[in-house]
């Protein structure tokens, strides 16, 4: 699958509510071996609204984030956490081991990723004695969000511009990343939640997922005038699936989550 074309201001525009999960997770991250001078990879680290959270978490941890978005990396070094070390890399072929991390964290980034289960066991060996891999991925992709999109994609006027695999990515079910991660000589903690977030303001939604989900089909929009067709047809479905209330739009997003530490 392409790499999608990321855009910060627009991924930052539900910042609070894209940094929600995160915290939750972290909540469950128990005390480092090298505290308060730990080793932490933000892996996927995008415009570092992730990053500037683990600063938050550990002041005086030394902290690299990797992405292989140049522009994402920009953003996160001048506005997300300067002080933190970045790396233009592919979380994929990242090799954690030189590092000797602490901790090796994810805030939904492995779903882009084919195969990421194989990542789990080479993680998990970069870690010290004590180690930790914090993991959140959305578990929503048989939400309407994603199906419709799915359905759009396929049908007759889009099916030749976007192709099949526009917006192909996914994730495990909880059970799955536990096993891999407990053959990985971890004690693993692997939970789901569904947040029912209200989101302000007209087509929210449609807003949300641009900045995510739908990134690699408007990678292949590059006409104006099609992108503009495909957003309005799109944007009408999600109206629909998700309707405006009294006090904005309800969006149900479950997430799986996962903390696992080294034996």
């Amino acid at each position: 699958m392409p790499a999608p074309a990321w855009d910060s201001a627009q991924y930052l525009r539900f910042a609070d509510e894209r940094t929600r999960p995160l915290r939750d997770l972290l909540a469950r991250v128990p005390a480092l071996p090298n505290e308060p001078a730990a080793t932490v990879l933000d892996i996927g680290c995008g415009p570092g609204n992730s990053t500037a959270v683990l600063r938050e978490r550990w002041p005086q941890a030394r902290i690299t984030g990797v992405d292989n978005s140049a522009p994402m990396l920009e953003t996160a070094r001048t506005e997300g956490e300067p002080s933190a070390a970045y790396v233009l890399a592919d979380a994929g072929a990242y090799d954690p081991a030189p590092a000797e991390p602490d901790l090796i964290c994810s805030n939904a980034a492995l779903q882009w990723i084919d195969g990421h289960l194989g990542l789990l066991p080479r993680w998990a060996a970069a870690l010290k004695p004590g180690g930790v891999i914090a993991f959140q991925v959305p578990g929503n992709f048989d939400a309407p969000s994603h199906t419709l999109l799915a359905g759009l994609r396929r049908s007759l006027r889009w099916r030749d511009v976007l192709g099949e695999d526009a917006t192909r990515a996914g994730v495990h079910e909880p059970g799955r990343y536990l096993d891999v991660l407990v053959g990985a000589r971890c004690a693993a903690d692997v939970w789901e939640t569904t947040y029912s977030t209200l989101l302000p303001g007209p087509d929210p939604v449609l807003e949300w997922v641009k900045g995510t989900a739908l990134r690699p089909v408007l990678g292949r929009l590059a006409d104006p005038e099609q992108r503009a067709a495909f957003l309005a047809e799109y944007g009408a479905l999600l109206r629909e699936a998700y309707p405006a209330g009294p006090h904005g739009t309800v969006f149900p997003f479950r997430r799986i989550f996962a903390v696992a530490t080294k034996r």
